[in-house]
């Protein structure tokens, strides 16, 4: 089972030129839509000057969700070209935004798509590719005595344990990578009073 994918940590920058135009990217590590609009509104707002600003994002693990904008270049010669770096690169959960200032010399489709092609890859350069594992999230109740069954269970599969909750009986959360999630969910339900359930 494949239960990781790559991603960015932050942000970073990068940066192309071609006969006085000037590409420069910018490339962050987003988990919605919102945090994508924040972004947008972010650089159109300090590069409100720029002929365009184009953008592509993936989300989610399985990358299934995307988008690509020329913001009024040709179609097809900004967003997909830096869509097409995301998808190069195996990256998700990631946004790239490029910037064009026009130097007064058209560089034709195929020197658009190289420039924002190459803006988009020098970013994804510059910056720290991450990866991380697709997670299973459970609430898992049991009798405080058998806290130590259930530390154990966990220590063993590496898990740290979210905030716990004690009263009559304990609680808590629990984030569980996917590949291991069936096998380390049994054992946990094989001591006696335990109650797993998924949450997500």
């Amino acid at each position: 089972m494949i239960d990781t994918y790559k991603t960015v940590k932050g942000s970073a920058e990068g940066l192309y030129k071609d006969k006085g135009s000037k590409f420069i990217s910018f490339i962050n590590h987003v988990e919605s839509e919102a945090e994508i609009k924040a972004h947008l509104e972010e650089i159109r707002k300090k590069y409100f000057d720029a002929r365009h600003h184009c953008y592509a994002y993936i989300l989610g693990p399985e990358g299934k969700d995307y988008r690509a904008n020329d913001d009024g270049e040709p179609s097809g010669t900004a967003g997909r070209p830096i869509h097409g770096q995301l998808v190069s690169f195996g990256l998700t959960n990631t946004l790239i935004i490029v910037v064009r200032y026009f130097g007064g010399i058209l560089l034709g489709t195929s020197g658009l798509i190289t420039a924002y092609k190459e803006a988009a890859r020098d970013a994804i350069q510059n910056a720290t590719i991450v990866e991380k594992t697709i997670n299973d999230t459970f609430e898992v109740h049991f009798d405080y005595p058998r806290m130590n069954d259930v530390m154990r269970v966990l220590k063993e599969y590496q898990i740290s344990p979210g905030a716990l909750q004690c009263g009559s009986d304990c609680q808590l959360e629990i984030s569980i990578r996917k590949s291991l999630s069936e096998r380390c969910s049994t054992q946990l339900r094989k001591i006696y009073g335990v109650e797993i359930n998924k949450i997500s």
